[in-house]
């Protein structure tokens, strides 16, 4: 009888060649986008308010909305626009590879009942929204007192 030498790696080796292969196909030709965008949120608080900083690089003051309904929903609704300059379609212009996400977005965030809707500020500076609003005290329970006979 003889040994055989058993070498686990051997079939991922050549796995891992034709993987490499087909996605250099793909990088060669194909744009594969990632979901719609979708802007990132950080929020914070302090003593007398809660904060929501919204990340919105390359959207414009004029395409963002932001709204507070009865129910305490804060939206914050817009659009990145691709705009394609008319110097590069005269041109004749053609991309290679598109990375960065464009298109219409919406997020929403269910406000704590200890929130004033009615006060929010908000402020866009540099692709940065900042919305402040403002806390209340949180409503005490009310309480009965019971005589004791």
């Amino acid at each position: 009888m003889s040994n055989v030498r058993f070498d686990p790696m051997r079939g991922f080796e050549t796995a891992m060649r034709r993987v490499n292969d087909f996605m250099g196909d793909l990088d060669k030709g194909f744009n594969i986008e990632y979901g719609v965008f979708a802007p990132r949120v950080d929020i914070s608080e302090d003593e007398k308010n809660l904060f929501f900083h919204v990340e919105l690089p390359g959207v414009a003051k004029e395409d963002v909305k932001v709204t507070v309904n009865e129910e305490k929903i804060l939206m914050i609704k817009g659009e990145k626009k691709h705009e394609i300059k008319e110097e590069d379609k005269a041109n004749d212009k053609s991309y290679i590879r598109v990375e960065r996400t464009y298109g219409s977005f919406t997020r929403t965030f269910q406000l704590p009942e200890t929130v004033k809707s009615d006060s929010v500020t908000a402020k866009f500076d540099n692709g940065l929204l900042t919305l402040a609003l403002e806390k209340t005290e949180p409503k005490k329970p009310k309480e009965i007192e019971i005589p004791l006979s």
